[in-house]
């Protein structure tokens, strides 16, 4: 199948440090082109791909100082795409709604995973419009504001089998790792560590729409013997940081579409304790990949209990649920069907819209 990947253009694919969609986009392609596809990734120039790879920025847009304007190169890439369209048995866009004017008129055979979150008022005016737009979600949680759209499938995140090696001793910190923005719980992940009495380690991001919020919140909770701000790591960094970890915090306090470094801690081994807001229940399983618990008080009673969490049966738990090769086959489907011109979503027997109910 000759497949296109439409990357953001915000982080290299994979990114060298932060980004989720983007090492998202990476692993997926990665896996179609060692399944014998012909994959054709759009992407910044300092991205790399066993694919072929049509550069449009320079580099990544986060990291170029150069640049102040982001949308004109996703513009200029959506050019490029379309100047290709008959190169392609499928378009894969993982930029959102950008595309969907062109998409209805170049009548391509595309599919969109909207990697966001959908609970914002002014997305429901854009999908009034563009209600034909096939669309991809990354958890059944994700859909909710938007239930009646023209959604594909939900194919959960997958990464690598062998990315992230097993590490089966526990280490004696917590780990938190994300970016400092309010929703991310940063605070709480504080206030668990203080309340266990246990060393939080803290790898993150710092954006520049959240600085004052880290100046005036984060900040003075940094005093503690407790706490290290390690700051944003990319890998082969992230590999010791999660897995030698006790446990992930993951204190969030929004509709997390999908979270990335859940599963990242299950492929270590490292259990993770997580606030029930999102994807969390369907991504975790209680007991097993670590615990889900309401506050700062359970999630400190939960951090006294980790050892209780066979960290090979959370190994296991990634092996089987959320390897890149599971998530590509799910595409797949979804491409063939797409291909066939059949609208109603059909389950994957092996993929996640299947075992989500039973396990």
């Amino acid at each position: 199948m000759r497949i296109a990947q439409v990357a953001p253009l915000y982080e290299s694919v994979p990114p060298v440090l932060y980004g989720g969609t983007e090492r998202v986009v990476s692993f997926l392609t990665e896996e179609l082109v060692r399944m014998g596809h012909e994959v054709t990734l759009f992407a910044s120039g300092d991205s790399m791909t066993s694919g072929r790879l049509v550069p449009i920025s320079a580099q990544s847009l986060r990291l170029d100082p150069k640049c102040q304007d982001q949308l004109a190169h996703h513009v200029l890439m959506l050019e490029r795409v379309f100047s290709e369209k008959r190169d392609f048995d499928v378009i894969h866009f993982h930029i959102d709604y950008l595309h969907f004017p062109l998409s209805r008129r170049e009548h391509v055979i595309n599919v969109t995973t909207l990697h966001g979150r959908l609970d914002i008022p002014d997305l429901q005016p854009l999908y009034q419009v563009f209600p034909d737009m096939p669309v991809v979600s990354i958890s059944d949680s994700q859909r909710e504001p938007l239930p009646t759209i023209n959604w594909q499938g939900t194919v959960y995140h997958g990464m690598p089998r062998d990315r992230y090696p097993f590490s089966e001793v526990p280490g004696k910190y917590l780990a938190f790792l994300g970016r400092t923005s309010p929703e991310k719980g940063l605070d709480q992940a504080i206030e668990i560590a203080k309340r266990a009495n246990m060393p939080l380690k803290i790898a993150a991001k710092i954006d520049r729409a959240d600085q004052q919020y880290f100046d005036k919140v984060i900040e003075p909770l940094l005093d503690s013997h407790l706490v290290e701000f390690v700051g944003e790591i990319g890998y082969p960094e992230k590999f010791d940081f999660l897995g030698d970890a006790a446990a992930l915090l993951f204190p969030i306090d929004w509709p997390e579409p999908f979270g990335l470094v859940m599963i990242e801690a299950m492929a270590c081994g490292t259990p993770v304790i997580a606030y029930p807001y999102g994807s969390v229940p369907e991504i975790m399983k209680e007991g097993v990949s670590g615990f889900i618990v309401p506050d700062a008080e359970s999630a400190a009673a939960a951090v006294k209990n980790i050892g209780k969490i066979d960290r090979r049966k959370c190994r296991q738990y990634f092996e089987k649920r959320f390897t890149s090769t599971r998530m590509a086959e799910d595409y797949l489907a979804i491409y063939e069907r797409l291909l066939k011109g059949q609208s109603a979503p059909i389950a994957h027997p092996e993929g996640a819209l299947s075992w989500t109910k039973s396990a």
